[in-house]
C-alpha cells in the first residue's frame, strides 16, 4: 500500500465522517407532511445523534432538526448544536462556479466528530450547493455517507414517463421572457434530437410564467411532464403533449416547488 494510501486509510479511521442528510421537500409549503412518511427512521436515527452541522439556512436547518427532535430526541439541545452556514455566494451562484475551499468546515471531524451536510429540501449536493463540502471531505480522506431520503428529480422523472435511461438536469432557466424561451427552444431541440429528458426546477412563485412559457414555446408533439409538491398530500404529477396541456385549464400553484421535464 503507497504512503498516501495508507494515510488516507488511517485517517479514515480516526476521523468522523460526514452524513448527507435529505431534508423533506415541504421547505416553504403551507402545509408540511409526517417526517415518518418520507423520511426512513434510520436517517432519523442518525441525524438526532448529529452536533456538528454544515448548511445552506441555518433557521431552516434548526426548524427540521426540531422536527427530528419530536420524533427522536437529539443528542444535545438545540441551542448547542454546532450549525454553520455555507457562504451565501455558494449556494447563490453554485459550488463549481465559486472558488470555495470547504476543508475548513471540517475541522470538527478531523477531531472525530461526525457532520452532517443538510440542504433546504431534498438532498444536499443535488441541486443545491454542498458538492464542494462533499469533494473536501473526500480530499481529506473522511468517509462520506449518504443517507436515503426524497429527491425530488428522481421522484419527478420517474413520474413523468419520459426517458429514464437518458436525462440530464439543466438548473434554472432565464428569468427573462426572451432568453428564456430560446433556452426552452435548445433543451427541446435536444430533447427531440437524442431522446434525451431534460429536467429542470424554478423558484415557485415563477412556476406559473414558466408554464405559459412552456406552452408558448413548444412544438405541439413535445412532451411536458409538471410534478408539484411532491411527497405532500397535495402532490400533482401530470405528463402530456403540449398540445393537450394547451387544451386543459392548467394552473400551477405559485408556493409549491415543482420540477419541469421535457422529451419525446
Amino acid at each position: 500500500m503507497s504512503d498516501t494510501a495508507t494515510q488516507v486509510s488511517d485517517t479514515a479511521s480516526t476521523s468522523g465522517r460526514l452524513y448527507l442528510v435529505p431534508a423533506p421537500l415541504d421547505f416553504g409549503c403551507t402545509q408540511q407532511g409526517e417526517l415518518q412518511n418520507t423520511l426512513p427512521n434510520g436517517t432519523l436515527l442518525i441525524a438526532a445523534r448529529i452536533e456538528h452541522w454544515i448548511c445552506e439556512n441555518a433557521k431552516s436547518a434548526r426548524a427540521y432538526l426540531k422536527r427530528i427532535d419530536a420524533i427522536h430526541a437529539l443528542r444535545q439541545p438545540l441551542q448547542s448544536l454546532s450549525i454553520v452556514e455555507l457562504p451565501r455566494e455558494v449556494h447563490k451562484k453554485g459550488d463549481h462556479v465559486v472558488a470555495f475551499d470547504a476543508r475548513p468546515l471540517l475541522g470538527a471531524a478531523m477531531q472525530g466528530h461526525d457532520i452532517g451536510l443538510l440542504s433546504e429540501a431534498g438532498m444536499p449536493a443535488v441541486a443545491d450547493p454542498g458538492s464542494s463540502v462533499v469533494r473536501a471531505a473526500h480530499d481529506l480522506g473522511l468517509q462520506v455517507i449518504p443517507l436515503v431520503g426524497p429527491a425530488s428529480l428522481l421522484l419527478s422523472l420517474a413520474a413523468s414517463g419520459l426517458n429514464g435511461q437518458n436525462f440530464a438536469f439543466v438548473g434554472y432557466l432565464p428569468q427573462e421572457a426572451a432568453a428564456r424561451a430560446q433556452r426552452l427552444r435548445e433543451l427541446e431541440s435536444l430533447a427531440l434530437k437524442t431522446g434525451q429528458t431534460q429536467i429542470w426546477i424554478e423558484t415557485p412563485y415563477r412556476n406559473q410564467a414558466m408554464l405559459r412559457s412552456l406552452l408558448q414555446t413548444l412544438q405541439h408533439n413535445t412532451r411536458l411532464a409538471v410534478c408539484s409538491g411532491l411527497t405532500l398530500a397535495q402532490a400533482r404529477c401530470q405528463s402530456a403533449s403540449v398540445k393537450s396541456w394547451k387544451q386543459l385549464t392548467s394552473t400551477l400553484d405559485n408556493d409549491t416547488p415543482a420540477v419541469f421535464a421535457i422529451g419525446r
